[in-house]
């Protein structure tokens, strides 16, 4: 008998999801709460219409480094793309796999329990709405897969005096145009990824605008429109923004475009592999104790690779993690092999970027294009002209 599994969110996660799920001839139903997909990357206009990106916002990593491993996105695509563009390549790769017809939109899932059988057949329960009506289902299911990102509850800090304050105070989640700050004095708390772009953004209409770091209590200063770390005037130790590269990701702004190192769409997909293989009884899970050893001896790791924070929680080392959770169900690269039988690929897989791509060279579901995709990344970077505007209207 077919396992069945349900997929919670159609953003990124979700889409790769299903389309794993339905390699391993799996019954998949997805439950997405709003009428479209693409979860984060879908800005539909509004301004605190929920987790989506800015009307702006610009892909924070390479598009190469960002594609599923067997769909890279349009050569004349950007390099780093728009929202728009990002959602479309979503689209496309949901179309071009067949994955819309799983999605059940407008379905809110409420609560997920163990099935009332459960200790006998590892079955759960799936309770959810159908949106607008407040009337509740439920669907029992052999497996689910939690899809709906870490973005959706923002981390909103009070700080003495903030309540004496009589103007708006606002979380970055709720920015998605800049205009009603317009002509204002306003200040941001906090430099990490959203707190720079939303710096960038306001930085085009606000009186005057200022930047808090929140760990260095005495650094608040201008926000400068170009990136402090393009000077030559070692503005870095003048307003104290030293950090490790070790330890977190550094954030450029670039002449109002925010680009952070890193990537996270091949990451998504292959844990979704990883349970799929899992859910067919190809991959076994360890017993509990050790699985609880492993826990923690990941987050000690985290604990001295990443500073204590919240946003680090979920960070890990792409390489590493990818080769680590793929080579459970052989589809970690065989480099000693393409050594010996394909040299001119070992290099480009030993010295070229991280491509998601050499994950599908073998393994189950291997792509049959995997290796001419990734040694024609050079032509597909070359392509897209990045001096136009990424932005699309």
């Amino acid at each position: 008998m077919k396992k069945t599994v349900a997929v919670i969110g159609a953003g990124s996660s979700g889409i790769s999801a299903i389309k794993v799920c339905k390699e391993e001839g799996i019954d998949v139903v997805c439950y997405e709460k709003t009428n479209r997909i693409g979860g984060l990357w879908n800005y539909a206009g509004g301004q605190n219409e929920g987790a989506t990106v800015m009307k702006s916002t610009v892909i924070n990593s390479h598009k190469e480094m960002s594609a599923f491993s067997d769909f890279p996105p349009p050569s004349h695509f950007p390099n780093y793309m728009h929202n728009s563009q990002v959602q479309q390549y979503f689209l496309m790769y949901a179309e071009n796999f067949e994955l819309l017809p799983h999605i059940r939109y407008n379905h809110d899932v409420v609560r997920v329990s163990k099935s009332s059988d459960y200790e006998e057949t590892g079955r759960w329960k799936v309770v959810f709405k159908i949106l607008p009506d407040e009337k509740e289902f439920e669907q029992i299911f052999d497996g689910f897969m939690l899809c709906n990102g870490h973005h959706a509850c923002p981390r909103m800090p009070q700080f003495p005096g903030q309540s004496d304050f009589l103007g708006p105070v606002i979380h970055s989640q709720s920015l998605k145009v800049p205009d009603d700050f317009k002509d204002l004095n306003v200040l941001v708390v906090g430099i990490g990824n959203s707190g720079v772009d939303a710096a960038v953004e306001l930085s085009n209409v606000a009186k005057q605008l200022r930047l808090y770091l929140q760990r260095i209590q005495t650094a608040v200063f201008p926000f400068m429109k170009e990136s402090i770390l393009n000077s030559t005037n070692n503005e870095l130790e003048l307003y104290k923004l030293t950090f490790s590269p070790d330890l977190q990701h550094p954030t450029l702004a670039v002449i109002g475009l925010v680009q952070v190192f890193g990537s996270h769409f091949p990451i998504e997909e292959a844990q979704s592999r990883w349970f799929a293989q899992l859910m067919n009884g190809k991959v076994v899970l360890p017993d509990r104790k050790e699985m609880k050893k492993e826990i923690s001896r990941r987050r000690k790791a985290m604990d001295v690779r990443f500073v204590d924070s919240a946003r680090h929680t979920v960070e890990v080392d792409f390489i590493h993690f990818m080769d680590d959770i793929t080579r459970e169900y052989g589809a970690t690269p065989n480099m000693r092999k393409l050594l010996l039988t394909d040299p001119k690929l070992f290099f480009a897989c030993l010295v070229g970027p991280g491509l998601p791509y050499q994950y599908r060279l073998n393994g189950p579901h291997s792509w049959p294009k995997a290796r001419e995709t990734i040694l024609n990344f050079p032509s597909r970077v070359e392509m897209p002209d990045d001096n136009c505007c990424c932005q699309m209207e």
